[in-house]
């Protein structure tokens, strides 16, 4: 039993006693003075338990917001396209320049290895193996 219980405890006895002394007139009054007390009691016991889960929640949140996030977005992936098209041009042009053929197909390995490394990185699973139906994380 804790602190809490005996102190009901306590004011259930002084209330039967008043009861014994007071007679059976005076009955609804104490019983109601009683249950306001148990009824403060239970509303003081919700209060706490609800601002505790409250607390908790905005710990969460809290925690939540700080989790990094992936830096994916479709802004960051139509840009390094655009980019990576505006320098493929002059790379073109160079690599062409200066060994024809060659050169050209360096330049553009060069420009669709740094695409291939790009969408790797934004999309790890993009060339890995797909998920069977026993590997959904769906349990039977």
């Amino acid at each position: 039993m804790d602190a809490r219980d005996t102190e009901l405890k306590k004011e259930l006895d002084a209330t039967l006693h008043a009861r014994r002394e007071l007679g059976e007139e005076y009955e609804s009054a104490l019983v109601d003075s009683f249950l306001e007390k148990v009824d403060q009691r239970i509303d003081g016991a919700v209060d706490r338990r609800v601002r505790r889960q409250l607390a908790e929640q905005q710990m969460q949140t809290a925690r939540d917001s700080r989790s990094p996030r992936p830096t994916d977005s479709w802004g960051e992936r139509f840009g390094f396209g655009i980019v990576s098209l505006v320098l493929a041009v002059p790379l073109s042009a160079i690599g062409g320049g200066v060994a024809q053929l060659p050169g050209m197909l360096v330049a553009w390995a060069g420009i669709v290895g740094v695409n291939l490394v790009q969408a790797v990185r934004t999309n790890p699973d993009l060339f890995g193996r797909r998920k069977s139906s026993q590997d959904s994380g769906w349990e039977d």
